[in-house]
């Protein structure tokens, strides 16, 4: 079995270093880049499992970056950064990041973190198919999309993903927040809980919900969320 390749994007060489060092000791791949540019070439190439990335880039904006690569791409992202503020963790969260880690690190955790995240994947693909049908809608996780009755298809991030799927996983029943910390990992807190709330609307605009009176996603006030629809996989 082929081992996980995390790609390394940071303009410090030091850190290049010490996570290329670390990864390879746990058996991981590794790529590293110092400028976006050959970091979005070498994407065209070959698909990564996991991209950490730095948000301080001399060459483009890593939170603009970071909001392509959850787009547009099926791999893991996790920004590493020096940026220590609850709003710039919050930001990156919105934006589509599935972790935030910040400088400086201990590279166990870093390796630690990018095993938890790969463990999900894995969980996720064991407990349901690529594909899941919901009340005239249909979820691809394999190129993440979600197409109406029509076709037309709009695409969904990673981090938007993992939220959509626990909800088609456990239809009809109420999933706490304490609940999906634990299943979709990261540290419990005010930013967990506002990146949770962005990524709910996301799913609900791109559903094409009533904001103020949701058919699918329901809120339940102090207890958390219910999915209603009626799910069949393939």
């Amino acid at each position: 079995m082929t081992a996980p390749l995390v790609t390394i994007l940071d303009d410090e060489p030091e850190i290049r270093l010490i996570l290329t060092e670390a990864l390879a000791e746990a058996g991981f791949r590794t790529q590293s880049f110092s400028r976006a540019r050959e970091f979005e070439a070498s994407l065209k190439r070959v698909t990564p499992d996991v991209c950490l990335v730095d948000l301080s880039l001399p060459d483009t904006d890593g939170l603009a970056l970071v909001h392509r690569l959850a787009l547009e791409q099926g791999a893991t992202v996790i920004i590493i950064s020096g940026r220590a503020q609850v709003q710039d963790r919050v930001t990156g969260l919105e934006l589509g990041a599935d972790d935030y880690i910040t400088k400086p690190f201990d590279p166990a955790e870093v390796v630690a973190r990018i095993r938890a995240r790969l463990r999900d994947g894995m969980r996720s693909e064991v407990q349901g198919g690529d594909i899941a049908s919901f009340n005239g809608w249909t979820a691809h996780f394999d190129r993440y999309a979600l197409e109406d009755e029509s076709g037309m298809e709009t695409p969904f991030s990673h981090a938007e993903g993992e939220v959509l799927r626990l909800f088609l996983e456990s239809p009809k029943r109420l999933i706490s927040r304490a609940q999906m910390q634990e299943a979709l990992g990261g540290a419990a807190g005010e930013s967990f809980d506002r990146a949770m709330d962005v990524r709910i609307s996301r799913l609900r605009t791109k559903l094409r919900e009533d904001p103020k009176n949701p058919r699918l996603i329901k809120t339940i006030y102090g207890a958390g969320y219910i999915f209603l629809g009626d799910v069949s996989w393939r």
